[in-house]
């Protein structure tokens, strides 16, 4: 690309004199009139001549240029703004050393020892900017910078502040549900996100052939519209043109903003656990708040239908934990004492098995 910028510019250059010189060259060997008075013949020749010695000389032209680029990439461009100030500084205290002299009406001080003067003054101001260069200038802008990093770093804490204490929720806790009951509650204090894919991913479902589909897609865009009544709930335009799956959106939000991700996608959770994202899972949330009951503890309810087992009864408790219970089986809508007699806690959830008590 060097080589033919270097033709054409010579070829500009060879037009450009033979149109200038070709005519002058005419008139003094005598041939007036003649075909050299022609501009255009003129620019010809000399582009073609031109053009000729850019083959000659190019590669020499190459060299130079690279010589001269290695040269420009190896200065110092810090160094060379001092040393540039460095003269200013000097040039100006020296001329104003000359002009106070001056005004001694001195023969000798007003010719010879200005010029010294200024001399001396520019070679002391070159030196000292170009050895102390840096420290003068952090002197001279240590409060501006200490007050600069100072509102950086207050900048800096709030937006990690924010970050700690955001969530980003996903399509699955969207069109659960639930989480509008938990921010109803006021438990969550922090700063609640839905990205902008997420909504339109709830639109795409909204639209599908599939009339189950459709329910929740529409029941998850609802919701985001309740949500959008409380004060930490922001919807986020963010998103990455780059990466087609709302997953890989999610996990690459919430590592860039610190987020923590709500999510009830098991496979996700897995993801999200793997990259470093922190997770908050609306079932795990369930558990942990449904009632608390011990081995032993007496509670009454209601059986609702048969177990899965011979004469077992199955009932529920109020935040919809399971309980079978023995030999109940012929109880259904009966409510009766039962006595809990094993805890157990599954992937399911919370099941809890009791024995009817007698009375």
């Amino acid at each position: 690309m060097r080589r033919w910028v270097i033709h054409l510019l010579m070829m500009i250059v060879g037009a450009s004199l033979g149109t200038t010189l070709l005519p002058v060259l005419g008139k003094v060997l005598g041939q007036r009139n003649s075909i050299l008075d022609h501009g255009i013949f003129d620019g010809l020749i000399g582009a073609i001549i031109f053009l000729i010695l850019s083959f000659l000389v190019s590669g020499m032209m190459i060299r130079g240029l690279k010589r001269l680029e290695n040269a420009i990439t190896r200065i110092n461009l810090s160094k060379l703004v001092y040393n540039f100030i460095g003269v200013i500084v000097g040039l100006v205290v020296g001329v104003l050393a000359s002009f106070a002299l001056g005004r001694l009406n001195i023969p000798i001080l007003n010719s010879l020892v200005p010029f010294l003067l200024i001399l001396i003054f520019v070679y002391l101001g070159y030196i000292v900017f170009d050895k102390r260069g840096d420290e003068i200038f952090r002197v001279l802008f240590r409060k501006r910078r200490e007050g600069a990093v100072s509102e950086a770093e207050a900048s800096e804490t709030k937006e990690n502040e924010t970050k700690e204490h955001s969530i980003v929720l996903d399509t699955s806790s969207v069109i659960d549900g639930r989480i509008l009951d938990v921010l109803e509650t006021g438990f969550i204090s922090d700063k609640v996100i839905v990205p902008n894919f997420v909504l339109l991913e709830l639109q795409t479902i909204s639209d599908s052939a599939d009339s189950l589909k459709r329910a929740k897609g529409r029941r998850g865009l609802d919701l985001v519209n309740a949500l959008k009544a409380f004060d930490n709930v922001e919807i986020s335009s963010k998103d990455y043109s780059d990466v087609h799956e709302v997953d890989t959106k999610l996990l690459r939000y919430a590592a860039e903003t610190g987020a923590k991700l709500v999510t009830n996608d098991f496979n996700l959770n897995k993801v999200a656990e793997i990259q470093g994202v922190r997770v908050l899972n609306i079932n795990d949330l369930a558990n942990a708040v449904k009632t608390q009951l011990v081995v032993g503890e007496q509670i009454r309810v209601q059986i609702i239908r048969e177990g899965s087992e011979r004469q077992q009864g199955v009932a529920y408790l109020p935040d919809g934990t399971m309980i079978v219970i023995e030999d109940t089986a012929k109880l259904i809508d009966k409510t009766v004492t039962v006595e809990v007699d094993k805890v157990l806690q599954t992937s399911a959830g919370r099941m809890i098995f009791a024995n009817l008590v007698s009375k």
